[in-house]
């Protein structure tokens, strides 16, 4: 006894060392030092053939660092730099002129410095006329053609779902169900989370698709929580309830998922997951609690790009907000410019044959975007270097539609809480909820 009471001394001992060391050693919210780096026009937007100055101030504790190197390089958006240099900054601040160019796009600076053995780095990108910018992807004439044809097929496949109340995921005002859907193929199935209010009234319905990679989803509530019923999915059968084994395995198998058949269009891997968007919407719009005419979309990265696929392809939908959309003009390394997440056709994947490149036409946001017809919130930062401005802005400035965006050059692939709250709000005067 006395023997057991001394381990669980020690026990005690090394939880509480332990906590306190955990405390002691809290990650530090800033850095120590800090590079800011400053456009000379406040929105980073330059016109053609304009210079684009960088003011670079590199501080400790909020202060100047005095006779500090810095390395810089500078060119086209994610391309080789065309320059590349060092300058000290005998006060800590000093500007770099990063060029220009004469055609729609974006300018990339990056700088770094070593001081007292740390690496510390920045970088930013900033626009010429980005409103001018063309996607370089070619629309497929039978593009209308195929798509009607798929989702003909996949409305054969029965919708099979399976609803699970799941109280213990349920908030005071707002109940979770787990769902699984039949898609696509018989006995192939996708999942989602169903969040709504409990209120026992009608509601606009809201589909969330998610972000990129293999992941098990969680519930969202805030958006029940704002008037929606929402659905958040996932894009690869994964159920969230998988163990452990099973979903790693499931990850490996499906780490570069987004390449599976890109060689042939009728079996690309994305086919499935974008006939999974309309088989949400069918799952929505069968709710009891619909309210019968209005459905929206919103998604960020991939689910971005699922955002405003589901609008070019589904006639139900009526809203979208989408953000820094993924898989957008993804010919654009291949016309010697930057392309979004997953960078298919880069140098690093030399995915460049052309049944690859003509597939991907099918599959481009961009073509997607040219065909949406509803009302569009968008939004992106300038220093995304997963999913571009360029391309995010190549589908943006495709859209004919009515749309507006929100830019908020300073961030990368995020968005700040303002941005999103903004875009609920647009989505909810847009679907009448007060």
């Amino acid at each position: 006894m006395k023997l057991l009471l001394c381990y669980f001394s020690i026990f005690l001992v090394f939880l509480t060392a332990s906590a306190s060391v955990k405390a002691q050693n809290t990650p530090a919210p800033i850095k120590l030092v800090q590079i800011i780096l400053t456009a000379n026009h406040p929105d980073w937007n330059y016109k053609l053939n304009e210079e684009a100055i960088i003011k670079i101030s590199v501080l400790k504790y909020g202060s100047p660092v005095k006779n500090v190197e810095i390395e810089y390089q500078y060119g086209p958006e994610q391309l080789n730099p065309e320059k590349k240099g060092t300058l000290k900054l005998a006060n800590g601040i000093g500007e770099i002129n990063i060029g220009t160019t004469n055609t729609p796009g974006f300018r990339q600076l990056k700088v770094q410095t070593n001081i007292d053995g740390y690496i510390y780095k920045n970088e930013i990108n900033v626009g010429f006329a980005p409103f001018e910018i063309k996607p370089t992807v070619n629309l497929p004439k039978d593009f209308y053609a195929f798509w009607e044809k798929a989702k003909a097929e996949n409305k054969k496949i029965p919708m099979d779902a399976v609803i699970t109340h799941k109280p213990e995921l349920s908030t005071a005002t707002v109940d979770v169900y787990l769902v699984r859907l039949q898609n696509y193929k018989l006995g192939q199935y996708f999942y989602g989370y169903l969040s709504k209010p409990k209120d026992d009234k009608k509601h606009p319905v809201l589909f969330n698709p998610p972000g990129a990679g293999v992941k098990k989803i969680v519930p969202i509530t805030a958006y029940a929580e704002k008037g929606f019923i929402s659905f958040t999915t996932e894009i690869h059968g994964v159920s969230p309830e998988i163990n452990d084994t099973d979903f790693e395995n499931m990850r490996e198998k499906l780490k570069d998922y987004w390449a599976i058949d890109l060689d042939n269009k009728d079996n690309y891997y994305y086919k499935k997951v974008y006939l999974d968007g309309v088989r949400a919407i069918d799952f929505l719009t069968s709710l009891p609690e619909f309210d019968q005419k209005n459905v929206v979309v919103t998604g960020g990265s991939q689910g971005g790009a699922l955002t405003i696929v589901a609008a070019g392809i589904d006639k139900r939908v009526n809203y979208i907000a989408s953000f820094y959309p993924a898989l957008s003009d993804n010919t654009g390394y291949l016309n010697n410019r930057s392309a979004g997440w997953p960078f298919m056709f880069s140098d690093k994947h030399q995915n460049n044959t052309p049944e690859k490149i003509k597939t991907m036409e099918y599959y481009d946001v961009v073509n997607f975007a040219r065909k949406t017809t509803v009302p569009g919130f968008y939004s992106t930062g300038y220093n995304d270097n997963t999913c571009s401005p360029t391309s995010t802005l190549s589908a943006f400035n495709s859209v004919t539609a009515s749309k507006e965006i929100v830019i908020t050059p300073i961030s990368g692939h995020w968005r700040f809480g303002e941005t999103d709250d903004t875009s609920i709000k647009w989505l909810q005067e847009k679907c009448g909820i007060e």
